[in-house]
């Protein structure tokens, strides 16, 4: 059946709009999406869709409602400065997956890959005995009943060899068994940036879109939210790990300018990216208190870049309220 000419104008306009492309490589990639499906059958257009439909919420309704309603089954990264509060919310999805899909999980478990430093573990036990004070949605009973710590895989990998070894051998089975919904990555630049040299660059870009290939992989045959912190460079520092859009944020009269590690090479394999930052000034909760964070969504294809201010307590990161805005 041929299709109307208008939609596919209309289709070529929004592939240009997700994907980059100039119109010459959006009709090369409908030529041969087209005689891949004469070769080996229908594909199916909608499971993109599909997967960015599938969300783990984060567990606190401000910063869910950011995310509209979570993370996708998509690669997504988290970007910021070192204490900005990446492997908090890593640790705190890490939970959250385990719920049922009725308060915003997957009702499995997460494979937590370090590649820098050694597992949180004491953190992540602190955020598993306050889980009621930060779900306070979630009976208590149905907390009392999860067993997080037995259904958090800790992986650690010191290479990139390793790293590959362990996303094609291991991790594979623990998804297809379904004991996992959530991959981690913490993080992905640090073993690109031991493992090669700055003359390097095209051997580092090799590997980065195997890995790319890899984690888009698994979670598109699993359906499974694949999330790799990333750490941040300062734009005028002159580093070469600082090729990539910049992001830009003001804060308490300072302005600074970061980028996610690892170029453009990185960047556009990343289905969505998050920045976390570390803001100047104190928040209080109760008899605790926090650095003020802040979450901000840089680009995905069905969220406005925006953001929210955060802390982070001994339940975990909550958002703050009536704190949102665009950045600018």
């Amino acid at each position: 059946m041929e299709l109307h000419p208008r939609v596919l104008a209309a289709v070529r306009r929004d592939l240009q709009r997700l994907t980059g492309l100039c119109g010459s490589d959006v009709q090369q990639l409908l030529t041969a999406a087209a005689s891949s499906c004469r070769r080996g059958g229908p594909v199916p257009v909608l499971l993109f869709h599909r997967r960015m439909e599938t969300r783990l919420g984060v567990g606190c309704p401000v910063l869910d409602r950011l995310l509209r309603g979570g993370l996708p089954a998509a690669l997504s990264e988290l970007a910021g400065e070192s204490g900005a509060g990446k492997t908090q919310l890593a640790l705190q999805l890490c939970l959250s997956v385990q719920y049922p899909t009725q308060y915003g999980g997957l009702d499995s478990g997460a494979v937590y890959i370090c590649t820098e430093d050694s597992f949180p573990s004491r953190r992540l036990l602190q955020l598993i005995r306050h889980q009621p004070r930060l779900r306070s949605d979630v009976p208590p009973s149905l907390i009392n009943s999860l067993q997080f710590s037995d259904r958090v895989y800790i992986e650690h990998a010191a290479d990139l060899d390793s790293l590959q070894a362990c996303l094609t051998r291991r991790v594979p089975l623990l998804l297809a068994r379904g004991r996992v919904r959530l991959l981690v990555v913490d993080s992905v630049a640090a073993l690109f940036r031991s493992d090669f040299l700055a003359a390097d660059w095209l051997a580092r870009t090799k590997g980065l879109l195997a890995l790319s290939s890899t984690l888009h992989h698994l979670s598109l045959e699993f359906t499974t939210p694949v999330l790799c912190i990333n750490q941040v460079t300062d734009v005028f520092s002159g580093s070469g790990d600082s090729l990539g859009p910049a992001t830009s944020s003001v804060t308490s009269n300072v302005t600074s300018d970061v980028t996610p590690a690892l170029g453009l090479a990185w960047a556009n394999q990343v289905t969505v990216r998050l920045v976390m930052r570390r803001l100047q000034g104190t928040i209080v909760l109760g008899d605790q208190s926090s650095a003020l964070r802040r979450l901000e969504v840089v680009f995905a294809p069905h969220l406005p870049p925006s953001g929210r201010n955060a802390g982070v307590w001994r339940e975990g990161v909550r958002g703050e309220e009536g704190t949102d805005g665009c950045i600018r």
